[in-house]
C-alpha cells in the first residue's frame, strides 16, 4: 500500500466533502512522496485530517479520484471484487427480470469504480474505461463482473472495450476500441420495454446504445 499523500489547500476539496469523488488540481496544495500518475495516494486534509485514499494523474484537471474514504482500507483484488458485487447485487435489486436485457452493470463514480462504466446488452458487456487509475483494475473488473453475473445466471458471450472517447487524452491515455477475449457479432439484439433494437456495440453511440 502506498505510502504517498497530498494535502489540500485549505478551503480545497469542497466536492469531496460534499459526498464527490474527485480531486481536482487547483485544490492541491503539495504531493509528498513518491508516487507515479495512476497510482493509490492518501488524501489529508490542510489540517492534516484523513480523507481517504485514491488514485492520482497530474495530466488531469481532475487529479484525484476516490476509491475509499475509510483509513487503512487496501485497494487489492478483493476490495475490487466487492465493489463490483455490490453494484451487481444492487441492479439485481432494482430491476425488475424482465427489464433485465439491458442495463448499466458499472456506473463509475456512483458504485466507487470512478471512471469505469460497464452495460450488459443481451449476453454482451460493453466496458469503457476513462480514467488512469482505474484502467489498470479493467480485466480484473470485467472478470469479476462476468463472474458475478453468472451467479445469477447470466451467461456473458463476449466482452467489448469502447474506451474511444475524447475524455482519455485529457487523462494522457490513448483510445482503445476492440474485442476483450474472442471476438463475436457485435450486432446485438435487445428488448425495451416490449421493443426490440439492435445495438452496434463496435459502432454505436457510447457503449453502443443510446435512446
Amino acid at each position: 500500500m502506498t505510502d504517498a499523500y497530498i494535502t489540500l489547500k485549505k478551503g480545497g476539496g469542497r466536492t469531496l466533502k460534499a459526498g464527490g469523488a474527485w480531486i481536482y488540481d487547483n485544490e492541491i496544495d503539495s504531493v509528498t512522496g513518491d508516487v507515479a500518475d495512476g497510482e493509490l495516494v492518501h488524501v489529508h486534509d490542510f489540517d492534516g485530517y484523513y480523507m481517504g485514499i485514491g488514485f492520482i494523474n497530474r495530466k488531469s484537471k481532475i487529479t484525484v479520484r476516490m476509491m475509499s474514504r475509510v483509513k487503512g482500507t487496501q485497494i487489492d483484488d478483493a476490495f475490487i471484487k466487492m465493489r463490483v458485487k455490490n453494484a451487481i447485487d444492487y441492479r439485481m435489486a432494482v430491476i425488475k427480470e424482465e427489464d433485465r436485457s439491458a442495463f448499466r452493470v458499472i456506473f463509475g463514480e456512483a458504485d466507487w469504480l470512478p471512471g469505469i462504466v460497464i452495460d450488459k446488452f443481451a449476453d454482451i458487456l460493453v466496458v469503457q474505461s476513462l480514467a488512469l487509475g482505474i484502467d489498470k483494475f479493467k480485466l480484473k473488473i470485467v472478470e469479476f463482473a462476468r463472474e458475478i453475473l453468472g451467479e445469477y445466471g447470466y451467461n456473458i458471450r463476449g466482452v467489448y472495450e469502447r474506451s474511444d472517447a475524447k475524455v482519455r487524452d485529457l487523462e494522457g491515455m490513448p483510445r482503445i476500441k476492440g474485442f476483450i477475449g474472442d471476438e463475436f457479432e457485435t450486432k446485438v439484439q435487445i428488448e425495451e420495454n416490449g421493443v426490440r433494437y439492435i445495438v452496434d456495440v463496435q459502432d454505436g453511440q457510447k457503449t453502443g446504445f443510446f435512446p
